[in-house]
C-alpha cells in the first residue's frame, strides 16, 4: 500500500505512533472544521491502517446533496480504495462524533477493528449511546470502541456550529 498525500495539513500517509488517540482526534477535528466551509455539520473522520492514515474526510451531505455523505462513510470508501479491498481488517476509524446506525453498519460491514470517537450522540449514536452495533452478537462482526477522546473539544465544535445557525 502506498501512502496517499492529499495536500492537507498532516497528510494522509502520515505514520501514527502507537495508539495516540488524542493526536489522531486532533487531526479528525481539523478535518471536521473543513465541513463548515460548505455548510455541513462539522464531523471529521480518519482511517488508520498499518500505522498510517490512509483516509481522512469530513461531512459533505450539503456539499454533495447526498444523505449518505457522512465523514465515516466517505473515509471508509477512500480507505477501501487506498488499500484495494473493502475488507478493512486491522483498521481503526477515528471520528469526532459517535457513529450513527448507518455509519456503524458500514464500519461493521468493512470489518473495522476499532472505532475511536469523541462526542457521544445520545439521539443517534450506534456505538453505545442509543444502540450498540459494535458488539451485537447477532451480527457477523464486532469491533472495539474507545469513546470520549477529546469529547469536550468535539462537542464544543458541534455546539458552536449549531448556535451559529440559530
Amino acid at each position: 500500500m502506498s501512502p496517499i498525500d492529499d495536500g492537507r495539513e498532516g497528510p494522509v500517509g502520515d505514520p501514527v505512533h502507537g495508539s495516540d488517540h488524542a493526536g489522531l482526534m486532533r487531526a479528525a477535528l481539523a478535518e471536521a472544521r473543513l465541513a463548515v466551509d460548505h455548510g455541513d455539520v462539522p464531523v471529521g473522520a480518519l482511517v488508520v491502517v498499518g500505522g498510517r492514515i490512509v483516509a481522512r474526510r469530513h461531512n459533505e451531505r450539503e456539499h454533495l446533496g447526498d444523505p449518505t455523505a457522512h465523514a465515516e462513510m466517505l473515509a471508509v470508501r477512500d480507505a477501501a480504495a487506498a488499500v484495494g479491498s473493502w475488507r478493512l481488517t486491522g483498521a481503526t476509524v477515528v471520528v469526532t462524533l459517535e457513529p450513527c446506525p448507518m455509519c456503524a453498519g458500514a464500519l461493521q460491514q468493512a470489518r473495522i477493528d476499532t472505532v475511536v470517537y469523541g462526542a457521544a450522540d445520545p439521539k443517534a449514536g450506534a456505538c453505545g449511546s442509543l444502540y450498540n452495533l459494535a458488539v451485537d452478537p447477532r451480527l457477523n462482526h464486532e469491533f472495539a470502541v474507545v469513546s470520549g477522546v477529546l469529547a469536550d473539544e468535539c462537542g464544543e465544535l458541534l455546539t458552536a456550529f449549531f448556535a451559529s445557525r440559530r
